[in-house]
């Protein structure tokens, strides 16, 4: 049987804004409930009261703070790398040839960046913008859908295996979101997580990251 309780916990849960606001209790339990009800009375096709809704926000709220949090090593070191490009290029069979080219075109050793993610159907080549036509080059032949520049790397080199800490990557993307920070990309591997902004978000979002693993927000 669908409640209110039920409902709360499924339109909170949908928008990660809301969902903190109340984590952090910067929020009006009324005020939120009357702009909810409409959608609660259209869910279970009758009229419900504002003090039941407001039971089930505290309800929630009560819930969040009895959770585990995940808990962020103080030990993270974050790493900013500026001046990348983001070519998206459609999937082909020979694409993949290519890429192995690709590869040698980046000097590791000077702390360059080349970061390759594959989708179904499109692949997201990220690198230094220095790189940008000659991985065009590389490319040729291949139908590139788009290139974004003035990109920058945020990156969080964790000390244990995040991966299997449940929350973390979910955490650490609703507090870029909370301060406006729009993610481009995502990459992550065993000990590292990696987010792609733009070269205007860059410095609010290294700032979210540092608050976040000092333990400030």
């Amino acid at each position: 049987m669908v409640t209110i309780s039920h409902l709360i916990n499924k339109i909170v849960s949908s928008r990660p804004v809301l969902h903190d606001a109340i984590e952090q209790g910067i929020i009006s339990y009324g005020n939120l409930a009357e702009q909810l009800i409409p959608e609660i009375e259209q869910e279970l096709d009758k009229k419900v009261k504002n003090s039941a809704v407001v039971m089930a926000l505290r309800r929630y709220s009560e819930k969040l703070q009895k959770a585990p949090r995940p808990k962020f090593d103080y030990n993270s070191e974050i790493i900013m790398k500026t001046n990348l490009c983001d070519i998206s290029v459609r999937k082909s069979p020979s694409l993949f040839s290519k890429l192995k080219k690709i590869y040698s075109v980046v000097d590791y050793e000077k702390g360059d960046a080349l970061n390759v993610i594959h989708g179904n159907y499109e692949v997201s080549i990220i690198s230094n913008m220095r790189y940008l036509e000659s991985i065009k080059k590389g490319l040729a032949g291949e139908k590139i859908l788009h290139v974004e520049k003035d990109l920058v790397s945020l990156s969080l080199s964790f000390s244990g295996d995040f991966l299997h800490t449940p929350g973390i990557i979910s955490t650490v993307a609703r507090k870029l979101n909370w301060d406006n920070v729009n993610i481009y990309e995502l990459v992550s591997t065993l000990t590292e997580l990696t987010f792609i902004v733009s070269k205007k978000d860059s410095s609010k979002g290294y700032i979210a990251l540092q608050r976040l693993v000092s333990g400030d927000s």
